[in-house]
């Protein structure tokens, strides 16, 4: 069976065009592209946008394993929400012309107008309506452990529980626990609590957390990167091993390294 090794579009110099045949070049079978690809600023019409993509990504003998949302749901304002929910609706379309059904979303950065006792709430809640047009479009969300909000898997579960639909599950980013602070035997149970309900990763490396973080190519940092896949193997997880880079080599070896232990080790 053929491995599903991607890579995001994220840290590589260049255009769309060169990051494209740089990832089809160096063997990656798929991309996770952001939404910024095709909806940029000043993008008035991002679904013709994402016709010309969804085209040149073929041309690459590409797929597409899912498009970043860039979302923010730390939300309790009704208005806020109505808009987050709609723009959520338009990004699952160009998903769909984009030939994926997967949208990596953030759980949103922390305010003020939402106690953290309430981000589980928050965000649950605007996932919850989404429900509608992502069933009938076919969409799941990978909500991401990113940032200062989602890094914890009792929070992400918690907010899985909340919303209680198999369309909603994780984005698990195999350094990102690491990077928010928590120690590495916290960041393997993580892996233990998060893989039954991975829907795509971020296979990342590095070492220490916040201002110390230093970005490696996978399997020269200090992630158990081997627990993550038996972890998410042991749940039954078949989607793409995506590939993210953030060490200080040139990101074109980088990502080359991390394509090459990819195919050893998934």
């Amino acid at each position: 069976m053929e491995k599903k090794i991607g890579i995001i579009h994220y840290n590589i110099p260049g255009s769309l065009e060169e990051f494209l045949r740089y990832a089809s070049e160096t063997g990656y079978g798929y991309v996770e592209l952001q939404i910024s690809d095709v909806w940029g600023q000043g993008v008035e019409n991002p679904e013709a946008e994402a016709e010309k993509v969804a085209k040149l990504v073929e041309s690459h003998g590409l797929k597409v394993s899912a498009l970043s949302a860039g979302n923010d749901f730390v939300l309790l304002d009704e208005e806020e929400i109505k808009r987050q929910v709609e723009r959520m609706r338009r990004i699952c379309g160009l998903a769909k012309i984009l030939g994926t059904n997967v949208i990596r979303t953030e759980g949103g950065r922390p305010k003020e107008s939402v106690p953290q006792e309430r981000w589980a709430e928050a965000i649950a809640g605007c996932l919850k309506r989404c429900l509608d047009f992502a069933e009938e479009m076919d969409i799941y969300f990978a909500l991401d452990n990113h940032g200062l909000v989602t890094n914890d898997a009792e929070l992400q579960v918690r907010i899985f529980e909340m919303v209680g639909s198999k369309r909603v599950g994780a984005n698990l980013d195999t350094m990102n626990y690491r990077w928010f602070g928590h120690d590495l035997e916290t960041v393997k149970r993580f892996y233990e609590i998060i893989a039954p309900y991975t829907l795509h990763t971020h296979m990342k490396d590095g070492r220490g957390s916040r201002g110390e973080y230093k970005g490696e190519a996978l399997g020269e940092g200090e992630i158990d990167l081997l627990y993550a896949v038996k972890c998410l193997k042991e749940a039954g997880y078949d989607g793409v091993w995506c590939a993210e880079y953030e060490g200080r080599e040139d990101p074109r070896v980088g990502y080359r390294k991390c394509y090459e232990w990819l195919v050893k080790h998934v």
